[in-house]
Order: C-alpha cells, then sequence, then structure tokens
C-alpha cells in the first residue's frame, strides 16, 4: 500500500493547544448564541422557554443550557424560517440527499462557504492532497452537498478536480485510468462498485495511479476499508460531514487511522444520551450533537444528528489537536428493534465481511409474521463461491446465521443469492427494507 505523508493544511489551528483553542471557542460560541437569539424567532422562543439568555453562555461549559435542534425544526421551519442574515446574504442552498417529504435545506453566506472550503481543503491534505494531485470527484453534485464539497476543497489544496459526480461506472474508470487520478472521493459503497468492476473491464490495478481516497456520505466499517484498499491499491479515509452543519469536511481522518478531527474552530461536539439527551464524557458511545461557531446563515446550536458515536481527546500521533469522532456505529434513527433486541445494519456489514466467500453487498429484510419479527439476511456470494459445491455454501451459510447470532443475538434467516443480484447505488446504499410498517428506510 502507498504511503500517506503526514501533511497539515493550517497547523497553527489543527495544532493549536487545547487551551488556546478553548478561547476561540468560547468567543465564537457566545457571538453565535447572541446572533442567532437575536435573528431567528424559533431560537428565541426555545431559549426564552428554557430561561436562557446569550448573557448567560460564557463559554463551552455552558453548552448544555442550551435546547437542542432537531431535524424536524428544519422540516417545519421550511425553507428560509432558520435563516440568520437577510435572504440577500445568502450565495448559496444546499440540501439532503433525503428522497420523502420536505427536504432538508440550508442557506449558506459567503462566510460559511469559505468556512466549508478550508474545513475539506484540511480533510484532503490529511488523505494527502496537494497541488500535483488529480482528485476525481465521484460524489453526485447538485444540492447533495457531497459533490460541491469535495470539490471546493480540492481547488482550494491546488489539485486538478474531475468532476465525474456519480454514475457511469464505465466512463469513470476510463477517466481515471486515462487522466491518472490520484485521489478518489465517493461513497465507500460505491468505491467497492468500482473496484470489482475495474478487473471485469479489462484493467490492471497497476495501471491506475490512486494512492488514497476520502469516502463517506454514509456509514462504514473497518472491513470495507481493508476491502477498498485491496481492490485499488490505496489509502481509504474517512470523512464526515452533513448538511445541516458544513457538508463533507466537518470531520476527518489522518494517516493514523484513529477517528476523525472534527474542526473544533469552527464545530463543537458533544455525546448525549439518546433517551435523556444528558451530556456524556468522553469515550462513552451516545448521540453526536454539533454547534456550529463561526457560520453565519443558518448556524446550529445543539444539533441533534442522530449518529451514534465516542469521541476521544487523547493526543493524535498526527499532531493535531482537535478531538477525534470515532467511526459512526449506527444512527439512532436507523437502529432495528428485533424481537426486543436493538442491532444496527454495522454490526450485520463486520460480520459479512470477515467472511471469505462472500461479496460486501447484502439487504436487511425484516418482516413481522404473527405478531413476531423476522429478519432475513441476503448476501452474495463471490463468483468463485457461487460455483463451488452446495455442502461447501451450506457451510458458508451457517457460518453468516451463527456469527450473526453471536454477535447481534438474533437469529436471522440468510440467504444466500448469486452475484450481481442485490442492487448497487452510486450514492447511499440502501441497505434496509422494513416491512412492519415501523419505520421507512
Amino acid at each position: 500500500m502507498k504511503v500517506t505523508e503526514n501533511k497539515i493544511y493550517n497547523p497553527e489551528i489543527e495544532c493549536m493547544d487545547r487551551e488556546s483553542l478553548k478561547k476561540i471557542q468560547d468567543e465564537r460560541l457566545k457571538e453565535t448564541v447572541a446572533h442567532v437569539y437575536n435573528n431567528v424567532p424559533l431560537y428565541k422562543k426555545r431559549m426564552d422557554e428554557a430561561g436562557v439568555k446569550p448573557e448567560d453562555i460564557k463559554g463551552t461549559e455552558d453548552l448544555y443550557k442550551l435546547p437542542f435542534t432537531n431535524k424536524t425544526d428544519l422540516r417545519d421551519e421550511f425553507p428560509y424560517g432558520l435563516l440568520a442574515v437577510p435572504k440577500e446574504e445568502i450565495v448559496r442552498i444546499q440540501g439532503s440527499s433525503g428522497t420523502t417529504g420536505k427536504p432538508i435545506v440550508s442557506g449558506y453566506t459567503e462566510n460559511d462557504v469559505e468556512v466549508w472550503t478550508e474545513m475539506v481543503a484540511r480533510s484532503l491534505v490529511a488523505a494527502g492532497a496537494g497541488k500535483d494531485d488529480i482528485v476525481q470527484v465521484t460524489y453526485g453534485y447538485g444540492l447533495f452537498t457531497g459533490g460541491l464539497g469535495a470539490h471546493q476543497g480540492a481547488s482550494r489544496v491546488g489539485a486538478v478536480v474531475v468532476p465525474m459526480s456519480s454514475g457511469n461506472t464505465q466512463r469513470q474508470l476510463m477517466m481515471m485510468h486515462d487522466l491518472g487520478a490520484t485521489m478518489l472521493c465517493c461513497t465507500p459503497s460505491y468505491a467497492i462498485f468500482l473496484g470489482e468492476s475495474l478487473k471485469e473491464m479489462g484493467y490492471d490495478p497497476k495501471e491506475f495511479k490512486l494512492k488514497s481516497g476520502c469516502f463517506g456520505a454514509e456509514p462504514w466499517t473497518e472491513e470495507m476499508r481493508e476491502k477498498m484498499e485491496e481492490l485499488f491499491d490505496i489509502n481509504a479515509y474517512n470523512i464526515y460531514g452533513l448538511t445541516e452543519i458544513a457538508g463533507p469536511g466537518v470531520a476527518f481522518e489522518c494517516p493514523a487511522k484513529a477517528g476523525m478531527h472534527i474542526n473544533e474552530d469552527h464545530v463543537l461536539a458533544e455525546i448525549v444520551d439518546p433517551a435523556t439527551g444528558e451530556p456524556l464524557p468522553y469515550g462513552e458511545s451516545g448521540e453526536l450533537v454539533l454547534t456550529t461557531i463561526s457560520k453565519t446563515g443558518m448556524p446550529m446550536i445543539r444539533y441533534r444528528t442522530h449518529d451514534i458515536c465516542t469521541l476521544d481527546v487523547t493526543p493524535c500521533a498526527c499532531g493535531r489537536t482537535h478531538v477525534r469522532m470515532s467511526r459512526i456505529t449506527g444512527r439512532t434513527d436507523d437502529m432495528l428493534i428485533i424481537r426486543g433486541v436493538n442491532m444496527f445494519p454495522s454490526q450485520i456489514e463486520s460480520v459479512l465481511l470477515g467472511i471469505q466467500g462472500v461479496a460486501p453487498h447484502y439487504m436487511l429484510i425484516v418482516d413481522r409474521v404473527n405478531s413476531t419479527d423476522r429478519l432475513e439476511v441476503q448476501v452474495e456470494l463471490t463468483d468463485a463461491m457461487f460455483s463451488d459445491t452446495v455442502a461447501d455454501i451450506e457451510k458458508i451459510q451457517k457460518k453468516i446465521t451463527d456469527q450473526i447470532k453471536s454477535v447481534v443475538g438474533v437469529a436471522a434467516n440468510v440467504k444466500l443469492v448469486p452475484p450481481k443480484t442485490i442492487p448497487r447505488s452510486e450514492g447511499k446504499a440502501k441497505r434496509i427494507i422494513d416491512n412492519r410498517g415501523l419505520t421507512s428506510k
């Protein structure tokens, strides 16, 4: 695997001592709270109901006093109810990639686009990007923040940008090969699809110049990292973001691959108990809550992301001092409850990707029969295993069944399906079909 040099885009900020960083955070938090209180009716109403005034917030230690913001607030106030500046100051509207109900949109001022660009630049440099690189952006362009976010960050560091967007796999690989792309930006599930298609289309992986990739927009596992790195002979890095905060670049992995550094001079992070909302200490798993402290167009105060992770403030080998968030292990709204047992798709994925003979493509189908939950796990076999004996296939099936029961605590009906059976996604992968009428995934 190619070695990624530990490059830092903005060492003065990214490696700042925690005490100096806190002073910046405190000042920006106070300014942001006053800004939203004076300009956003919803925030004023919520703070008044909670008995909190801007002057009560002296620093980050007072963050817990502020009320939460939720995704439903963005839908209820759609499209401009949460703007903290006149519409004339908004230069960009970005939106979620959701397909149901009212979209989630966020208004960006020129300042907000600049802040976002800086955060993505830090992320791409940490993954090895520089002015000598060619970055192929395969995230979707448009309202979804992935494509434009990666594009503007790559431009900022001086790299050549290939704005491919998603789709047309044959063309993606041709351009990647012929233009000599050195970094790939897309969802991890689509990266694996590209990697699998590479040999099928007659390419030799050694002919490509890729050295690294920034993958995000959906949770992924260490097993998926190993798969991507094997398929492309690259270093695969995680990047995290969400439209409501600033798109990709809110947090990113460095060469240490020991969690994603949150850009804490722009975004404050907390972990809270999903049920009670009470703050949890570093190291404990819970729901990630984010507060923007430099965003002016549509700031978010204590925004509940629904993402489950931990925070780590211990020193990182790369020299950056900003707190690190772990991989997203699930979502509070993506959690399945099967016969009273809480489980996340990532747990199933971890099992499947550790077993030889199955491909990294699966689907979870949940039904309720005679008042009892039933879980079916559809898993693709590899081409080699599909042509193997029935006895060998049955062994694989039993192994998967046993390991899912061991890891998750729920018995599942494992159905092995032929290669290329499960639909591929060029964006976020759809992993769950819940037919119980309880949730919609």
